[in-house]
């Protein structure tokens, strides 16, 4: 692709900031808790250290890591999501710093954290390399930087494949599972890291339903809900089939219920 041809990722941000604050994507994100807590076990946070956890979403990984008594903030660019973040941690009584703010072009100086961390978060930014280096550049050196990423070949990986089978994605942009690849995560951290260690784990989605699972994603999930609303009436029924037939290729709970494994790469990387 020559420089003319190179997509415009200030256009495709404002479309994909649009995207995740339709729906309610709390809904989805809420379950995903266990998630956030396995990471900051992964990476040992310490009590006290300053975490950063970036496209916080509704504040999952922020509210593990205060939890363990770090100084956290999280930082999102959907203004609904930080709205509920910091109502959940107000529930909770926790003192979190939540601010709206860019994955790509974080507002804060150079090595402000100890750790930095998301959850399912930065792999959506479109601009990777840019999002890595940002990573880098806020943790101090010696920091650590954490994140759990859905795998190419995982059950969401699979899904975000159906939705493109249906709807195209941007031309030019690199596919958000990438990240949850052991090569490409090394090649987006490069001499930046003294050392990466990589896991690959699970977490399971449980609904009622193929349908409930359906319905549920394509009213709250953001990139569901604006895939279904590009298509007329005829894409919906093939599209919705198409994620039926994906769901029950992955079920395993052996009646009708559903429970579906969905891979996730949890990475753990040394600040040089």
């Amino acid at each position: 692709m020559t420089a003319q041809e190179a997509p415009d990722l200030t256009a495709i941000k404002e479309k994909q900031q649009k995207t995740w604050a339709s729906g309610d994507y709390a809904v989805i994100g809420n379950q995903l808790v266990i998630m956030g807590e396995r990471l900051c076990e992964a990476v040992d946070v310490r009590s006290s250290q300053k975490v950063l956890d970036v496209a916080t979403g509704s504040g999952n990984t922020a509210i593990s890591a205060v939890r363990r008594h770090c100084d956290v903030t999280g930082l999102d660019y959907v203004p609904g999501l930080i709205e509920q973040a910091r109502r959940r941690a107000e529930a909770e009584g926790m003192e979190i710093t939540f601010e709206v703010g860019d994955a790509e072009n974080l507002p804060y100086p150079d090595a402000s954290f100890d750790a930095a961390l998301s959850t399912v978060g930065v792999m959506f930014a479109p601009d990777q390399e840019k999002t890595a280096a940002e990573l880098l550049r806020v943790t101090r050196p010696g920091g650590k930087i954490g994140l759990a990423n859905w795998t190419p070949d995982g059950f969401i990986g699979n899904m975000f494949k159906t939705v493109g089978r249906h709807v195209s994605p941007p031309p030019g942009i690199k596919p958000p599972p990438l990240w949850g690849t052991d090569e490409r995560v090394r090649e987006l951290f490069g001499g930046g890291i003294a050392s990466l260690t990589t896991a690959r784990r699970a977490y399971v989605f449980r609904y009622l339903s193929a349908e409930h699972l359906i319905e549920t994603f394509r009213t709250y999930y953001g990139p569901m809900y604006k895939a279904f609303e590009a298509l007329d009436a005829d894409g919906q029924d093939a599209f919705a089939k198409d994620l039926e037939e994906l769901i029950h290729a992955w079920n395993t709970s052996g009646d009708e219920t559903v429970v579906v494994p969905s891979d996730y790469l949890e990475v753990v990387a040394v600040r040089r």
